[in-house]
């Protein structure tokens, strides 16, 4: 049997102890009520919290990757839609050689014949170029990227050409030569050997005893909008500004340096994760009249419009195989879609199990914990009166 003390109060400070512990099991209980998950912060469940935000990553990865699959789906169906077009003008123009092949039409008829022809063959080319996505052109060029590679890409050489950017729109793969040899004329030309397009900077370019240069500190843009390539110029950098050095861009510099243009696959990121098997590769297939094989086409003469009959199947033929390629890709981004749904709601039931708190379990722990809140509560009280039967000795 223990004396009667009054220096120290050992049943309160064990009630105390008691109480401390029940009323933080209390004060956990009820967060994980109003926040709903059993996880709230590291010290819950340390492991379980590495386990949860690995699932949330590859959950989140996997809802972007379903949001980039139905944009790839729009996008092929923007590429499809225009080139439902392409046939119906192709189509079109078999029915005017076929048309045309007949001696029972003069060449006058077939002139005429032909000027629709043209016409035709400029809005399979206009179709190509406009048709886009996200300002990206779909039927020429797209997927298509720049070279970095200095010793093929030459007009990189930003130090000595002032060229600090190359945008694409379309841009056909290939290798582009600039013609800037007149150094007084702030022109530029750039080809590929097919297209060849001229345009002139003069308005944007200052002028000093040597000729046009870009202002120091701006930029320019030379928009080749036939070529779908746009070059941004840089000025002759200030020497009090940090930085490498830059001579800018001076009407000249670009004479007889290349731009390389690689043709890749566009590819659309369906999967969380840097794997290949997380992307799907596009293949949009240049359809201009150059890669249909229309830019030679006529029927000025009973001959030619007899050779334009095959010619035409044939590009027929190849837009037909380009659609039913298109709808095979469609599909199969389809099918990446359903999967990655399944796979977001498998792997959010497992996080679920993790971070999720069970609230019948929780309200039963919380009840037992607010009991014993209470009872500690009443306790700790009589406890601290407990000391007080010392004075009656005193008595």
């Amino acid at each position: 049997m223990s004396g009667v003390i009054v220096n120290h109060n050992i049943m309160a400070m064990n009630t105390r102890r008691h109480l401390g512990n029940s009323t933080r099991m209390l004060g956990t209980n009820i967060e994980r009520l109003s926040s709903g998950l059993r996880i709230n912060r590291g010290a819950d469940d340390p492991s379980g919290l590495s386990v949860r935000e690995s699932m949330r990553g590859e959950i989140g990865g996997l809802i972007a990757g379903t949001r980039n699959a139905q944009q790839g789906t729009n996008l092929i169906q923007t590429a499809e839609g225009a080139l439902n077009e392409v046939s119906a003008i192709l189509i079109r123009m078999r029915e005017l050689a076929v048309q045309a092949a007949t001696s029972t039409v003069n060449d006058n008829n077939r002139s005429a014949m032909n000027a629709e022809l043209n016409q035709l063959i400029s809005e399979i080319d206009r179709i190509a170029n406009a048709t886009s996505y996200n300002d990206s052109t779909l039927l020429n060029g797209f997927g298509n990227s720049v070279s970095q590679d200095i010793t093929v890409s030459t007009a990189l050489a930003s130090n000595t050409t002032g060229v600090i950017n190359v945008q694409l729109t379309g841009g056909a793969a290939g290798t582009y030569v600039f013609d800037d040899s007149n150094a007084t004329d702030n022109q530029i030309t750039l080809g590929n050997g097919t297209i060849t397009q001229t345009i002139d900077i003069g308005i944007a370019l200052d002028n000093d005893a040597v000729g046009g240069v870009v202002a120091t500190g701006s930029t320019i843009v030379a928009n080749f909008d036939r070529l779908g390539i746009a070059l941004t110029l840089s000025g002759q950098r200030n020497a009090s500004l940090a930085g490498p050095a830059s001579n800018g861009y001076r009407d000249g510099d670009l004479n007889g340096l290349f731009l390389r243009i690689d043709g890749d696959d566009a590819t659309i990121q369906v999967g969380p994760d840097a794997t290949a098997t997380d992307r799907i590769d596009i293949n949009l297939v240049d359809v201009t009249s150059t890669s249909l094989g229309m830019s030679s086409l006529s029927l000025g003469t009973l001959e030619s419009a007899r050779q334009a009959i095959p010619a035409i199947d044939l590009a027929i033929e190849r837009v037909t195989q380009i659609r039913g390629d298109l709808g095979a890709q469609q599909n199969r981004l389809g099918y990446t879609i359903r999967r990655n749904g399944i796979a977001t709601e498998n792997i959010q039931a497992s996080e679920s199990l993790i971070s999720d708190a069970d609230i019948a379990e929780t309200v039963t722990v919380f009840t037992s914990n607010q009991i014993r809140v209470q009872a500690g509560t009443s306790l700790l009280a009589q406890a601290n009166a407990q000391p007080q039967n010392a004075l009656t000795l005193l008595q």
